[in-house]
């Protein structure tokens, strides 16, 4: 009886811990609000792409249709196999703003994206850099226009926000536009609080002063991920970030197909958040361990019956909680679908993240390759 006690304690503290992660932390996010500038800098928009000739004959049309007055597309060539570099050549004939970087692996940096990317923004003419990748669309002519909107003369980094596209009675897919989201809600609340620690590259924008001041990927070039995460944990402050969530600057990829491919996706991501400051690694943790004591102590301590009651009282208040506040944040970020299967979804998001976990404390992740 007694450690049933001293469990149901615990249940409490974890319970407050959720609660104010999602009242008051995430909460955040509600509270950005559209900011822009009149400026409307000359952009280069980078893209990396390693054996993504499908994608490229897909996408590419979407970013060279951008109405912006003054941008180039930087295309790298990442040591395809495939039809790439021929590719980028056949739209680099019918558009003058198009220039190819076609970078061939040196044994220093073999499979590194990091690599490939440094040569692509020295080779970038303009300043202000835009990044997305080949398998990525803008949802709107406007996404160049509403990232760059958000440099000025103390913004030197704008984080966005990258969907993946919505396919119809697929679980996977809901369960990973739900951990996108999640992801989302998390980086861009910490960032809104004076505490950016990560983005992802499929929709970032940074200076190309900003990339050689902090010297580029040198700090973590060792590391084949993180060309936009880490990067963004070492350089990005309260000061000299921005925020875009505006819909018109939402880009949005293909999701995968298969629930093992998309575990070896997230293995690699996972495998990155190891390397982010000590300060942002204990937040993160404290949330996602407080998210797996919960359902655990919440299964033992409604088995046992005591204090059942006010159990499920604390249960259904972090729920109520909870999907009130994903309720928010869907309507801002396009994902209102999936508000009638989180429950279901962070059970299975928690079971996933745990399981990873404990495959990348016995094996190594494969990376851009």
């Amino acid at each position: 009886m007694l450690i049933f006690t001293v469990l149901f304690c615990i249940f409490i503290v974890v319970v407050c811990i959720q609660i104010l992660f999602y009242a008051f932390i995430f909460g955040q996010f509600h509270l950005i609000k559209p900011q822009q500038s009149s400026q409307k800098p000359p952009i280069s928009i980078i893209i990396c792409a390693k054996n993504e000739a499908k994608n490229l004959k897909r996408f590419l049309p979407s970013i060279l249709e951008q109405d912006y007055p003054n941008f180039e597309i930087v295309l790298i060539n990442d040591s395809s196999n495939d039809k790439t570099l021929k590719v980028m050549e056949a739209f680099k004939a019918d558009h003058s703003n198009i220039k190819i970087v076609n970078v061939k692996s040196i044994e220093a940096f073999w499979g590194n994206k990091k690599y490939a990317l440094t040569l692509g923004i020295k080779a970038a003419s303009h300043n202000h850099l835009l990044f997305t990748d080949a398998d990525c669309k803008p949802i709107s002519n406007q996404w160049v226009n509403e990232m760059c909107s958000h440099f000025s003369n103390s913004k030197s980094i704008v984080i966005g926000y990258g969907a993946y596209k919505k396919e119809k009675k697929s679980f996977l897919n809901k369960l990973i536009r739900f951990e996108t989201l999640l992801t989302a809600v998390q980086y861009f609340s910490y960032a809104k609080m004076g505490q950016p620690y990560m983005a992802v590259g499929r929709n970032l924008a940074y200076t190309k002063q900003t990339f050689f001041e902090a010297r580029g990927f040198m700090n973590h070039m060792n590391i084949k991920s993180g060309d936009d995460d880490l990067f963004i944990n070492q350089i990005a402050d309260k000061h000299n970030t921005a925020l875009c969530i505006s819909k018109n600057s939402f880009t949005e990829s293909v999701p995968k197909k298969t629930y093992k491919d998309w575990i070896l996706q997230k293995r690699r991501h996972i495998s990155t958040a190891k390397f982010y400051k000590t300060k942002h690694k204990a937040a993160l943790a404290t949330f996602y361990i407080s998210q797996l004591l919960f359902f655990i102590m919440a299964i033992v301590l409604i088995s046992s019956l005591l204090y059942w009651q006010i159990i499920i009282g604390l249960i259904s208040l972090r729920y109520i909680v909870m999907v009130t506040s994903m309720l928010m944040a869907s309507k801002k970020l396009e994902e209102k679908d999936l508000i009638a299967y989180i429950p279901l979804l962070e059970l299975f998001l928690i079971i996933t993240q745990f399981s990873i976990f404990i495959k990348n404390l016995t094996s190594k992740p494969n990376h851009w390759n």
